[in-house]
């Protein structure tokens, strides 16, 4: 399984995930846009686009005009949703520096090491539902280490595909040594490979 599926999504983001603000403002962008119907390639080229466009972080997305988001959506071949996208990376951006002076460790701070709660606080953000709370402590859980494991309802379908155990508990015994996000990342990729399977045979 790790052979095959064995790479985080926000690898594949190009963000170099650590327990700084940055990187963990691109990780919340890159959840929010992988949570939308929408092919995770796309979102992932468009996480891509909107890093190059230099949107890192909340100050420069709040910077940034509503257009220049929908340019750098569109150069990553995000156009079903640019436009509601668009604004709500700014409106999301205007809540993390209101709330938070736009470090994410802040709301980790106010979670206060409750991971329902954590995925309660994510979901202020707009754009931001249970699914993108999902995927961004699916993919953290290696820099917040209280979160872990993480592993959710597409992580555990992974599993049942795989003929692995579905409790949370015996699944992470069974990671072993093995990161936990890069773990979690491959059932997700094993739930989503049966789902292409079953709509190419359908």
């Amino acid at each position: 399984m790790l052979d095959t599926y064995g790479r985080t999504y926000a690898a594949e983001a190009n963000i170099r995930l650590k327990n700084t603000p940055q990187p963990l403002y691109q990780l919340l962008v890159m959840s929010l846009l992988l949570s939308a119907r929408i092919s995770s390639g796309i979102a992932l080229a468009a996480s891509r686009a909107l890093s190059e466009a230099g949107l890192r972080t909340p100050h420069r997305m709040a910077d940034a005009s509503w257009q220049e988001r929908v340019d750098a959506l569109g150069r990553g071949g995000y156009r079903r949703y640019d436009e509601r996208t668009a604004t709500q990376l700014g409106e999301g951006a205007h809540l993390l520096l209101d709330l938070y002076g736009g470090d994410l460790r802040k709301l980790r701070a106010e979670a206060h090491g409750d991971t329902g709660e954590l995925h309660e606080l994510l979901q202020r953000v707009p754009g931001m539902g249970p699914v993108g709370a999902d995927i961004f402590l699916r993919e953290v859980q290696d820099v917040w280490p209280e979160v872990a494991p993480y592993l959710d309802g597409k992580a555990q379908q992974g599993a049942t595909r795989l003929g692995l155990p579905a409790e949370p508990k015996k699944l992470a015994r069974l990671a072993g040594d093995t990161d936990r996000a890069t773990f979690a990342a491959a059932l997700v990729r094993a739930a989503l490979d049966r789902s292409r399977s079953k709509a190419k045979a359908s």
